[in-house]
């Protein structure tokens, strides 16, 4: 029997470069201007900002990063993981979007962006949720906390344990809400991973997505303070921030065809230059790379049997796998199937009986395992015994 070749994943080396990734204080809201033509492979210089990243949303690859771990406040992107623990909150069906909160005394006292709770004020979790998306509420943050963890303290702390489950190294939250204090500190790599992990709820996007809306049956306008949302196709998200220390900062994404960017730009000096960096990490990687799903197998399969009732059994490939790539490079992606020439039963249904193997410039960049379609038992004495009663009776 010839011996089954294995071989050793390779994760495929995208084009890693250095370049990065809205606050506690107030936002701003100036527009932005249309898009402009973006650089091709290898043609962004540094941006104008303190750091930033751009990954691809459900693979986490990373396409262009600049300081994208030095430690910085990082304002108001702070409620992306006040948001994570929400919909995970709701996803569970500990919290339905009906529920009502009442705001507290530290609730109504928040400074920076708000939609001024009164205290003992109630709005539905729905309402919070737009106010916190759409107009990134301090008040709305804190109350949210509270009601779900009992103490915003509570809360915090399910956020850094959430934090470190997502492999966010470098991040502590001292609050929810964003607000500079001592020690509030992550990166635009976290900020891009706790990103990917909120978009994964489709619910949120109804959210972030929002132009404008109201509360209080119409008597509080709301108008969202990413700009993209109304400026940038395809934009599907997700938070601005802005704080003394902080500076100006986004991490804004977009989806197109399929594929999803997340962009952080922290430390800009202005808003219009951290509008205009997020567009033009999305707009590169919208130009130059494309969530693929290759070809699996699609002839027959099958493998030899040695001792077993069955000579042979049928096999299959497991799920096409999706990789992003260059846009110019997915044509040269090739295919190897490999097929053990024989098994010994007995064959469970489910073993891996080989694998497709896809390779780009020489280098693995995903692998599919073919199983057995069937199972084929080992084939005892009494097997043989009336093969050959078959063989003699002729």
């Amino acid at each position: 029997m010839k011996r089954f070749m294995l071989f050793v994943t390779a994760l495929v080396m995208l084009f890693s470069f250095s370049a990065l990734a809205g606050g506690g204080g107030s936002e701003w809201e100036g527009e932005t201007g249309t898009e402009e033509s973006v650089p091709t492979v290898g043609g962004i210089s540094e941006l104008d900002c303190a750091a930033a990243i751009l990954i691809e949303a459900s693979t986490g690859a990373s396409l262009y990063e600049q300081n994208a771990d030095e430690l910085r406040h990082p304002a108001s992107i702070t409620k992306v993981m006040t948001l994570i623990i929400i919909m995970e909150e709701l996803a569970s069906g500990n919290l339905k979007l009906s529920d009502t909160v009442t705001a507290s005394t530290k609730a109504s006292q928040m400074g920076g962006s708000q939609i001024y709770l009164r205290e003992h004020e109630q709005m539905t979790v729905h309402e919070l949720l737009k106010a916190i998306t759409v107009v990134s509420a301090n008040d709305a943050s804190v109350a949210m906390a509270e009601h779900i963890s009992g103490s915003e303290e509570a809360f915090v702390e399910r956020m850094n344990k959430k934090a470190r489950e997502l492999g966010m190294e470098n991040t502590t939250f001292v609050n929810c809400c964003g607000l500079d204090e001592d020690g509030h500190l992550t990166t635009a790599r976290d900020i891009a991973i706790m990103s990917a992990e909120l978009l994964k709820y489709e619910l949120i996007r109804e959210y972030t997505t929002i132009w404008t809306d109201s509360l209080r049956d119409g008597k509080y306008s709301l108008v969202n303070t990413n700009r993209l949302v109304r400026f940038y196709d395809g934009t599907t998200g997700l938070k601005t921030g802005s704080t003394d220390l902080a500076g100006i900062c986004i991490t804004a994404s977009a989806k197109r065809d399929g594929t999803e960017f997340i962009a952080v730009i922290l430390g800009a000096s202005t808003g219009d230059i951290r509008f205009e960096e997020a567009k033009k990490l999305l707009s590169y990687g919208f130009a130059n790379y494309k969530l693929t799903t290759l070809d699996v197998a699609t002839d027959p399969l099958s493998v030899e049997v040695k001792r077993g009732v069955l000579k042979s059994c049928e096999a299959e490939a497991g799920k096409a796998p999706t990789v992003l790539l260059e846009k110019d490079k997915i044509s040269s992606v090739t295919r190897e199937i490999i097929v053990s020439d024989s098994v010994n039963a007995p064959v469970e249904q489910g073993q891996t009986v080989g694998e497709i193997i896809y390779k780009l410039d020489g280098e693995i960049i995903a692998r599919v395992a073919i199983t057995a379609k069937n199972e084929v038992k080992k084939a005892g004495f009494f097997f043989y015994l009336a093969a050959l009663w078959r063989v003699i009776s002729g």
